[in-house]
């Protein structure tokens, strides 16, 4: 299959999550992505768990890219980048308001010669306005945005949501603009400058939340339903979700206590709210009598929402993990393998290289971009280039 994008060169340049993960998202439906970094590498490398030039962000976040170490600060470094736009139909990066003029690769500048060039500028709070300097990373804007306040606890509690989602999200949205101007490139002729940031991703991914508030202030937070949570098992715990009588009238009949059907307490979904603890504990005194497949037999046989409470190692043996087969195995360096998630879109579910190490492609990259073999080898040389694999630099 012919992949969309197959014909479109990406110049990543920028770092993180957001940008390199809308490259990544772009890298999966056929674009060629190079992605150049600073010869200390995308700060990204040395987030969370690292094993090496890569971390759990590094690794997931540039498969399927073509690694360039290029030093930007240096005037040769900055020459050269603007000859690698050159040769590109997209350039994104996530530097901080200001930095792209002070570079000379701000869109403005870039379309005056290159009129058919998408570039997509990522930042935390935009390129303007009271906040436009403001630090940006996942704990500041879960805070900022209001996210903390909706995950918050029974008791009030703000509570963060425990991975980069921030970035993440705004990764998406960013691929999907992407692709909405490269169509309007494809239609015109004319590139266009797609600008995103960090808080206005984190207020339309809660959207309907700000709604809800609008129309009615302050709410209890929690379940909306009972039962609706967590219960254990003899071997383990469950998740169980009944939304209205008939689900819970589902739910004792796989419990076999339909007796609770009359009783005054659980009569509906606002005597069950009324009473929840005391129909949870109810709950958890039946299902601890058997182990947790027992029950999933039962419920399902019945077909009340619930699901099976997993880890990661866990998850991995979900039998449907087994028949979508989302995720490839990756080799790195020192490891035996690492698996790692594909697209979550079938049709682009593909094999994509490992992400590279810092510098892993440079000299690759530029050869192929027609680069004079005499500069890359003396912008190597002064430090302006590295290449990972000093190997291949004289090769």
């Amino acid at each position: 299959m012919i992949k969309p994008w197959s014909g479109i060169r990406i110049l990543d340049i920028s770092q993180g999550i957001a940008g390199p993960y809308c490259a990544q998202i772009m890298a999966s439906q056929g674009a060629q992505v190079i992605k150049v970094e600073p010869p200390s590498g995308d700060w990204g490398r040395f987030v969370g768990v690292t094993h090496g030039d890569h971390s759990g962000l590094s690794l997931q976040y540039n498969q399927g890219k073509r690694g360039v170490a290029l030093d930007a600060k240096h005037p040769e470094g900055r020459t050269l980048l603007r000859d690698m736009i050159r040769s590109c139909q997209v350039v994104i990066q996530n530097f901080r308001p200001g930095v792209a003029q002070r570079l000379g690769i701000d869109h403005d500048t870039l379309c005056a010669d290159q009129p058919d060039l998408v570039s997509v500028s990522i930042s935390g709070y935009g390129p303007d306005g009271p906040a436009a300097d403001m630090p940006a990373t996942d704990s500041v804007m879960q805070a900022d945005s209001g996210l903390m306040y909706m995950n918050r606890t029974p008791d009030g509690t703000p509570r963060r949501v425990g991975m980069l989602m921030v970035d993440a999200v705004t990764g998406m949205y960013a691929a999907q603009a992407l692709s909405a101007a490269l169509y309007q490139r494809l239609a015109t002729g004319q590139g266009t400058h797609v600008e995103l940031n960090l808080f206005e991703a984190c207020l339309a991914f809660q959207g309907m939340n700000l709604i809800e508030h609008a129309l009615a202030g302050p709410r209890p937070v929690g379940a909306v339903s009972a039962p609706n949570g967590v219960f254990r098992t003899a071997d383990g715990q469950l998740t169980i979700v009944t939304l209205n009588n008939p689900q819970f009238e589902k739910l004792c009949r796989a419990l076999d206590t339909t007796a609770w059907l009359s009783d005054p307490r659980f009569i509906d979904n606002p005597a069950r709210m009324r009473n929840r603890e005391v129909l949870d504990e109810l709950i958890n005194q039946v299902l601890q009598q058997a182990p947790t497949q027992v029950w999933v037999n039962r419920l399902r046989e019945h077909e009340v929402l619930h699901a099976i409470l997993r880890d990661y190692d866990d998850l991995m043996q979900h039998p449907q993990v087994a028949h979508l087969d989302p995720f490839q195995t990756h080799t790195v360096a020192g490891l035996n393998s690492v698996q790692m998630m594909s697209s979550p879109v079938a049709a682009f579910r593909h094999e994509l290289s490992t992400a590279p190490v810092i510098g892993e492609h440079t000299i690759e990259v530029l050869r192929d971009l027609d680069v004079d073999e005499t500069r890359i080898q003396e912008l190597i040389r002064s430090g302006v280039l590295t290449q990972a694999n000093e190997v291949g630099a004289q090769s």
